[in-house]
């Protein structure tokens, strides 16, 4: 694993190393222990990929760039290359640039080691983009971590007219970019609008093309996607994927797509529903991505059906976390 880890933003003294999760190297910030500077990750990967190269051995790396997280760490010489769009979208574009200019940087070591028809890349992210603050003042920051950078005013992440930002679970919020990379293995150029993937379903195929089965008593909440990658596969999704979190109802009127704090994803159908499941509204994601018009009221029996399936979900879900895995932080009173 190289870069970003942020199962906390606290740099948390009894947090659990990275080499206790089964990565063999690693180099990381937000984390417990040293602090890898922010824009090290590709500088860190590429001697990974030599040395393993060298030596005859296949790899995996888990490379979680910062880009464009805020703080937005600026690096001056890029941001004049963007001076003539304003202050502010220079710093956000200049960002960008940056994550660009990285990622050519290990694509090109792939293609130097002649690993590219050997190696999947995928590149995606966690998340739609926050909300931008225009009115918000052009501020610098500290961050534990990472150091100096600009705050939320700088900010400029659209989600290309889907609905709500970051923290929601409609579209805006949790529907990201998904870009597969294998030479003659993946289709160049081909884009697919229609289906259904999540970051679950990576672990059942990255173990499908290594040709390893999964334990029989592990029971994976996404599903094998290799003939999806392929440009072979079925754009109806036939295991439902699954979210949760707190969302405010009734919605507030600063953050009127915010509300949902359950969703389904199953078939060509998404419901996305409140926090007691008394309101919800229906989709098909095939025809209308966007998430503009409901369906609810025309399909009743898909709604109960899809109700029905997060109820059953709900059931299997802990009450809450199993053993002491809480940091003294974590424990300490507020």
């Amino acid at each position: 694993h190289f870069g970003k880890w942020h199962l906390a933003n606290d740099m948390i003294p009894d947090a659990p190393f990275l080499s206790e999760y089964g990565y063999d190297d690693y180099g990381a910030f937000n984390c417990s222990g040293p602090q890898m500077f922010v824009h090290d990750d590709v500088k860190s990967a590429i001697p990974f990929i030599e040395k393993s190269h060298a030596k005859g051995k296949s790899f995996f790396i888990n490379l979680w760039m910062h880009e464009p997280h805020t703080p937005f760490h600026v690096d001056p010489k890029l941001q004049k290359r963007f001076a003539k769009l304003g202050e502010m979208d220079a710093i956000y574009a200049a960002t960008l640039y940056h994550a660009d200019l990285r990622i050519g940087q290990l694509l090109d070591a792939l293609d130097r080691l002649n690993l590219a028809e050997d190696t999947l890349v995928i590149f995606s992210s966690d998340n739609g983009p926050a909300r931008g603050a225009p009115d918000a003042p052009l501020t610098l920051g500290y961050d534990s971590a990472t150091g100096l950078g600009y705050g939320i005013g700088a900010a400029k992440g659209i989600t290309g007219g889907r609905r709500a930002y970051k923290g929601a679970l409609l579209e805006g919020g949790i529907g990201v970019p998904f870009i597969a990379r294998w030479p003659g293995k993946i289709p160049a150029g081909k884009v697919d609008e229609t289906s259904i993937l999540s970051a679950v379903d990576l672990l059942p195929t990255f173990c499908e093309l290594a040709g390893v089965k999964l334990p029989r008593s592990y029971k994976p909440d996404g599903m094998s996607q290799v003939a999806t990658l392929k440009g072979n596969g079925n754009s109806r999704r036939t295991k439902p994927l699954y979210w949760k979190m707190g969302a405010a109802w009734p919605p507030r009127d600063s953050k009127p797509d915010h509300w949902v704090s359950y969703a389904v994803a199953s078939m060509q159908w998404k419901l996305a529903a409140n926090n007691d499941l008394s309101y919800c509204e229906l989709f098909d994601l095939e025809t209308d991505p966007m998430e503009k018009k409901d369906l609810k009221d025309e399909k009743p029996e898909v709604v109960k059906d899809l109700l029905a399936k997060i109820r059953n979900w709900q059931s299997t879900l802990p009450a809450k976390p199993t053993g002491n895995v809480f940091s003294n932080l974590r424990k300490a009173p507020r």
